[in-house]
């Protein structure tokens, strides 16, 4: 039997004295894409953050296995060095550094110091990928974020995702706030992360999004659990349905 990608145990998740996970397991085997739904509230972006290695998100039981290895006692740097990659939900700005360079260091991080590329190759990686995401190629040389609309920083993050190519890409409601032609560019930069050797964890409230990016399974979590797993017909039923009708099923049960 092949090693998972990504492996979750009866995962809790704490932030100070309030438990916020409670018992999770998920597994995502490599060229997959799963999709995790769920109302305001139910946990989904604080698995992200665990599973990042944020340090205000303390996991008090359970285990998280990257590639068959715990990374709990990773640190945030190692396990990105190792492949894992969060798109944030509200990503940070990054005054006086500008993009492409922050593309090409973090990139020769990953590749403990080496250029994986040649200067030529970089750079041509950087033109195809600014073109599937149709953003102005002026944007290499801007700081990190900083003066960014909400629509370019959502595809700045997938600029990123496509540029440093990770195992794993672990992308937190990057659909939201975005209008039908941002939201079918951005499910673009998703799609071209697909293949067979990586995976790929959305995490979002709608079905819409998934209209363009069709997930292997969906997972609907609620009061931090994982209380169903279906496949894009689940998606669906959420769409029509709303989350209520779960709710008052798991209440009565």
């Amino acid at each position: 039997m092949p090693i998972p990608l990504l492996e979750i145990r009866d995962l809790h998740v704490a932030v100070g004295e309030k438990e916020i996970i409670r018992g999770i397991d998920l597994t995502i085997e490599r060229g997959t894409v799963h999709a995790l739904m769920g109302p305001n509230g139910s946990g989904k972006s604080t698995l992200s953050l665990a599973l990042m290695g944020h340090p205000k998100y303390t996991v008090t039981i359970g285990d998280m296995l990257f590639e068959g290895r715990s990374i709990l006692d990773m640190k945030t740097e190692e396990r990105s060095l190792a492949g894992m990659f969060l798109c944030f939900q509200y990503p940070s700005a990054v005054p006086g550094v500008s993009v492409a360079n922050f593309l090409r260091n973090t990139l020769m991080a990953r590749h403990k110091g080496q250029a994986p590329l040649k200067p030529a190759r970089f750079k041509q990686l950087l033109e195809e990928s600014i073109a599937k995401l149709k953003m102005d190629p002026s944007v290499l040389g801007r700081y990190v974020n900083d003066g960014f609309s909400g629509g370019e920083k959502k595809r700045l993050e997938i600029l990123q995702a496509l540029v440093l190519q990770p195992t794993l890409s672990i992308l937190d409601e990057t659909d939201s706030g975005l209008d039908i032609d941002a939201l079918r560019i951005i499910a673009q930069g998703i799609e071209a992360q697909r293949g067979p050797e990586r995976a790929i964890l959305l995490i979002t409230h709608y079905q819409r999004v998934l209209n363009y990016v069709k997930p292997d399974v969906v997972h609907v979590m609620l009061h931090g659990r994982i209380v169903k797993q279906g496949g894009f017909e689940l998606a669906q039923e959420l769409e029509a349905r709303g989350y209520d009708p779960l709710i008052k099923q798991l209440v009565e049960a």
